[in-house]
């Protein structure tokens, strides 16, 4: 039994709120202990490992004289080093002066390590959040497997069809008379598309080494496989599994069809029949305007209800191989680091709506949501979120891990730090830029269709 699969179903509000804080818990301590171990290698003291800010409602002190503690608002961490005043490393004076009448204690502090020791320990951060992702994308990778090249049956799912004669195991040769391209093959997807568009498909099949014709149900039906957070049809309660089975009033028999009614609805509302195991319900929703990237790095902008679709049947895999996955873990990886670059470049320049950045409402809604559909997707929501959280902290602003590091690069050139008082006054531009940032996200949250 998935259990994370059954959190939306105990209940609402306090789920979406659990999950959320058990993704960035997650995220959090990978990034501040990646700070906190490159520290530590690097003989830079940790006075305090905080999960969560404000009050600490657990502590512990290790031997290291490191205090570990676990803080009453669980939406970040931090780790202070010694020679810090506070969780974004600025210097404390006093510290610095008592420490500079001993060289050890000195060596010990952020601000009297060595500068590539500095560097190291405030890289770490999000360097970990990559790796963990790599390594968390490439588990999931090696669980599900690689699809064979010849289509094969693998998990049957229900459908509202008559005649369903395919079982597990069946290797695909034809559909509808048409001979079966191997998946990966250039032809396959012209392939999907000469398909006929009818409820029930002729299939010949290899089945324990014998031939055999049966009847199945169409390859793509309007099938809901998976949906979107905060889409048209998450917020109609529609349901992984659900089929489609009219659009106004009209019976489609493949995903195409439903798809197209939705392009062409310019955002009215749309009269679904939705069946769902042998009950038909009415559902009636608004498809909403999505920007949506393109191979070329474009976006394009279209009329969306929030599903992804997906055929009549899971398609039957094979072992991968772990040098595989963790190259498709680093390709996934990076594909959400380029991709959200340039997301964010077409904010900048307006080619796209600046609601597409969220803030914590919609994070928050989006973990809850994953979770509902089960450990997989959630486990990759997180590795999305820990690539995000680690690209973000390399932004150049000041009180971020990327502002720490522009600071490092000055002094490496000019062979001196920036001055205290324009590090305070940078700091507190930095703090104002991600304070700012942080309320338009939310205004997005809530202002956002």
């Amino acid at each position: 039994m998935d259990i994370i699969g059954l959190l939306p179903q105990a209940g609402g509000l306090i789920w979406i709120i659990v999950a959320f804080v058990v993704a960035l818990s997650v995220i959090v301590t990978i990034h501040e202990y990646g700070h906190y171990i490159v520290g530590r290698w690097s003989g830079i003291h940790a006075d305090v490992f905080s999960l969560g800010f404000g009050p600490v409602i657990y502590k512990r002190t290790d031997k290291r004289g490191t205090q570990w503690q676990i803080a009453a608002l669980p939406f970040g961490g931090y780790v202070k080093f010694a020679g810090d005043a506070n969780a974004a490393s600025g210097k404390d004076a006093d510290a610095m002066q008592a420490a500079e009448a001993d060289a050890v204690a000195l060596r010990r502090t952020m601000h009297g390590a060595p500068l590539w020791a500095r560097a190291a320990t405030v890289a770490a951060g999000p360097v970990f959040n990559f790796v963990f992702s790599i390594l968390l994308f490439a588990a999931l990778f090696l669980s599900l497997g690689i699809t064979r090249d010849q289509m094969t049956v693998g998990e049957l799912r229900a459908l509202p069809t008559e005649v369903n004669e395919l079982q597990p195991g069946d290797e695909i040769l034809q559909i509808a008379g048409r001979p079966v391209p191997l998946i990966r093959d250039d032809s396959f997807a012209p392939f999907l598309s000469s398909l006929p568009k009818t409820t029930q498909l002729d299939y010949r099949v290899n089945r324990d080494g014998s031939e055999l014709d049966v009847q199945g149900p169409q390859l793509f039906p309007p099938l809901v496989v998976g949906l979107i957070p905060r889409s048209a049809a998450y917020q109609a309660d529609l349901d992984v599994g659900d089929v489609i089975v009219a659009v106004n009033g009209t019976p489609i028999s493949v995903f195409e069809e439903l798809k197209n009614t939705v392009e062409a609805s310019d955002g009215a509302p749309v009269a679904l029949q939705v069946w769902r195991d042998g009950t038909v319900l009415d559902k009636t929703l608004s498809a909403k305007r999505v920007d949506e990237p393109q191979a070329d790095g474009s976006y394009k902008t279209e009329w969306r209800i929030g599903i992804a679709g997906g055929m009549a049947f899971e398609l039957a895999t094979e072992p991968m191989g772990v040098l595989r996955a963790l190259g498709d873990g680093v390709a996934e990886t990076g594909g959400i680091i380029t991709g959200s670059l340039s997301g964010l470049g077409h904010i900048i320049t307006g080619a796209i709506s600046t609601c597409n950045l969220s803030g914590p409402i919609g994070i928050a809604q989006t973990s809850g949501a994953m979770a509902s559909q089960g450990t997989q997707s959630f486990l990759r929501f997180i590795a999305v979120l820990s690539t995000a959280v680690g690209l973000l902290n390399l932004f150049p602003i000041p009180a971020l891990d990327g502002g720490h590091l522009v600071f490092y690069a000055y002094e490496a050139v000019m062979k001196r730090p920036p001055s205290d008082g324009a590090l305070r006054i940078l700091m507190g531009i930095g703090l104002t830029l991600v304070l700012t940032l942080m309320i338009f996200a939310l205004g997005n949250d809530i202002f956002c269709p």
